[in-house]
């Protein structure tokens, strides 16, 4: 058997390796990108045989605010990229046609979607009482992926007592791993769920941060690759993998950086996402919900401006800036995938399903050698 638990759960970089060339961010997390902050609610009831809409419960919300004021008010650019399209993500179509987000980012499992976007919707609506009455409607941004092996999913457990608390606990500083949205997924064959990575993009004038937050929930363990090596062939022939019916899967991948960018310019970059993603083992099954969210903290939209004309400062895509920020895009969702299983630990759910947390002494072993 997969040891459980090691005593230290450590990111990758924290082990001692690196994943491409550009340097990490201080916390080497996506709220490395100044005033971005993250917060989680789990979830943990009851244990054994599951009972529909009773538990066992094993999952949780996870909020990303793009910045500490109000975002219906002060919007930030967006775009987002699906690179395979079996998911429930809400608020996608308007992203891609204004090019903006005005609430915070939700994540959760697929069928608490309509209970956290209510939950954000009423948030919203209370900092914002003229939504809907002196002014338009908002679009609430919720992704999501199924944790129904190790949750009672069709519970929906996830109230809106939940979300707040995630948005009252966001912090710069927040746990990875089996943690909020992350508690009940798996991922390459172990524990899944939340994990971060950031770059530093400079040159002689300029300095920005880029950083990516992923919910992972794909993949098989045959598939799985570290640093360019393949899990699989170091298994001992004693070890089982459970058998699931398909390779498929999700992750939602929510991308952040502070360069000035437009909405067409993070398109560019979210379709970058996925070369990162397919070096740790993803190859984009049919059953896949592979989606990539992303947003700059820069050239924010006024909402209450009324001026016919606006100016807008752009990274030039010509630049060596430019270009860093399309290999950071990569680097940071790899090692923000490894990091989610690195950071994650043993869970035990419905009907006594477990998945493993991946062994870290097993990792440093492989990658050393």
């Amino acid at each position: 058997m997969e040891e459980e638990i090691d005593n230290e759960r450590s990111k990758l970089h924290e082990l001692g390796f690196q994943v491409g060339i550009l340097a990490r961010g201080k916390r080497n997390s996506i709220t490395d990108v100044p005033d971005i902050t993250v917060g989680h609610s789990t979830i943990i009831a009851g244990e054994g045989e599951l009972k529909p809409g009773f538990g066992p419960i094993r999952t949780g919300v996870t909020i990303i605010k793009p910045h500490s004021g109000n975002v219906y008010r002060r919007k930030v650019r967006a775009s987002s990229y699906v690179f395979n399209g079996y998911g429930k993500t809400i608020g996608l179509v308007q992203v891609e046609e204004l090019g903006n987000i005005e609430s915070f980012i939700g994540l959760t499992n697929t069928l608490n979607i309509p209970k956290v976007t209510e939950a954000l919707l009423s948030y919203h609506i209370e900092e914002n009482p003229d939504i809907g009455i002196q002014t338009s409607t908002i679009n609430i941004v919720v992704g999501e992926c199924n944790d129904g092996y190790l949750n009672d999913i069709q519970g929906r457990h996830v109230q809106k007592i939940h979300v707040l608390e995630a948005i009252e606990n966001a912090s710069a500083d927040f746990d990875e791993g089996s943690v909020g949205a992350g508690t009940g997924m798996s991922a390459l064959g172990f524990k899944g769920g939340i994990g971060s990575s950031s770059r530093i993009i400079k040159s002689e004038k300029t300095k920005y941060i880029l950083g990516t937050l992923v919910l992972s929930n794909f993949g098989r363990k045959k598939d799985l690759t570290i640093l360019g090596k393949n899990y699989s062939e170091f298994f001992k022939e004693d070890e089982k993998e459970e058998k699931p019916k398909t390779d498929d899967g999700s992750i939602i991948i929510v991308i952040a950086t502070n360069a000035p960018l437009n909405s067409r310019q993070l398109n560019r970059l979210a379709k970058r996402a996925p070369l990162g993603l397919a070096k740790t083992g993803s190859f984009g099954s049919h059953g896949s919900g592979d989606v990539i969210i992303i947003f700059s903290t820069e050239n924010k939209i006024d909402h209450d401006n009324k001026d016919e004309n606006l100016e807008m400062k752009t990274v030039n895509e010509n630049s060596k800036i430019f270009r860093d920020l399309l290999r950071a895009v990569v680097e940071t969702t790899e090692e923000a995938v490894i990091n989610s299983l690195l950071k994650a630990t043993t869970i035990i759910g419905r009907n006594n399903n477990k998945k493993n947390a991946i062994s870290i002494e097993k990792v440093k072993k492989i990658l050393s050698g």
